[in-house]
């Protein structure tokens, strides 16, 4: 930490933060809910070594991602003890060196094309990737046992299935929610029979605690949290937040801070204000209305609560962790924050 920032108001801003107390609590309740291969944590959701470290400690050691380069840095940092592309890709020859450095990769497939492209990479072991319902990647039912022989037949190992429940994930109620995830489930136990191997891979964190079909949940916001994911009442505290500065204060009701569009992923919404409401975010600037009598001055820190983790993180270059013994929110002013760690998004691009 030497040369960096002590306090928060000496970050240069816009800035991301890390309440290191609410995300080590956050990562404590999964591990209880899903201990040790229970859970893969998935890296696109925070796309940083020092931060999947800290799960690793965890106890949850298997990993997937969204994309290659996530994988090569996985592994660079010897957190590659059971990694998972959770994707398809064309080219799988970039995996293929990793695999020969000693990484341990599978990689997912769901067409003919991607498991002859699988086997001419280099990678020795697929999942066969399920059509669950969301209207993205994933093999039919029916044709998954068929890729599975194909995939043997070229000399590689098929561990099992995976299939992504995506489209429920925001689902509110307990009991639709339990019972539209089974019959997405239902599909993959179905390809997983023609399929066979050991894995049976899905989910999030907005299905980890209904999803009991799958033994391996693919979760990775938890341990951050956003303002949609908190709406589903789970026992995860938002940890993230951006740092921003008050750059104008206009007397007709509103004021400026210096974070927007390039600095959030908006693609769930405005993002919340701990200080009033959010008007509009542009391309650098949030306009937000105070509340009563909470009237901001010209060089105050706020903080602004991000509606999607994922593209949030990857619009930044580093979390600056906050000490643990301080409270987050309005009560205690952000710019006197304790800065104690740094930890580099070092996973971002492809």
């Amino acid at each position: 930490m030497s040369g960096d920032p002590e306090l928060v108001a000496d970050l240069t801003t816009p800035a991301l933060a890390v309440d290191l107390g609410r995300f080590d609590r956050n990562v404590a309740t999964m591990a209880e809910a899903r201990p040790g291969p229970a859970l893969r944590p998935h890296v696109k959701a925070f796309k940083s070594t020092a931060l999947a470290a800290r799960l690793a400690d965890a106890g949850h050691r298997s990993f997937c991602s969204a994309t290659v380069r996530e994988l090569e840095g996985m592994a660079g940092a010897g957190l590659d003890h059971d990694l998972l592309l959770a994707n398809e890709v064309v080219d799988y020859t970039r995996l293929g060196r990793l695999v020969e450095r000693g990484a341990a990769i599978t990689v997912a497939v769901d067409s003919t094309e991607t498991v002859v492209a699988a086997a001419a990479g280099g990678v020795e072991r697929v999942l066969i990737d399920v059509d669950v319902g969301l209207p993205r990647c994933g093999c039919q039912v029916d044709d998954a046992g068929r890729l599975a022989d194909l995939a043997r037949s070229k000399g590689l190992e098929v561990r099992g299935v995976m299939g992504y429940e995506g489209h429920l994930m925001m689902v509110l109620n307990p009991e639709e929610k339990r019972a539209k995830v089974e019959k997405s489930m239902r599909r993959l136990l179905a390809a997983h029979e023609a399929v066979g191997g050991d894995i049976v891979s899905a989910g999030g964190t907005g299905t980890y605690a209904v999803n009991t079909w799958a033994n391996e949940i693919q979760a990775g916001s938890y341990c951050l949290m956003d303002t949609q994911y908190v709406t589903l009442g789970y026992p995860f505290e938002i940890a993230l937040s951006v740092v921003a500065t008050v750059i104008s204060v206009n007397t007709r009701g509103w004021f400026v801070i210096d974070a927007g569009l390039k600095a959030l992923g908006m693609d769930h919404g405005n993002p919340t204000s701990t200080r009033g409401e959010v008007l509009f975010c542009s391309d650098e600037h949030t306009t937000i209305r105070p509340d009563d009598g909470d009237i901001p001055a010209v060089g105050d820190r706020i903080q602004l609560l991000p509606a999607h983790v994922d593209p949030t993180v990857a619009k930044h270059r580093q979390f600056w962790v906050l000490a643990a013994e301080q409270p987050a929110g309005p009560e205690a002013p952000v710019a006197e924050r304790r800065i104690v760690d740094r930890w580099d998004i070092d996973l971002r691009h492809w």
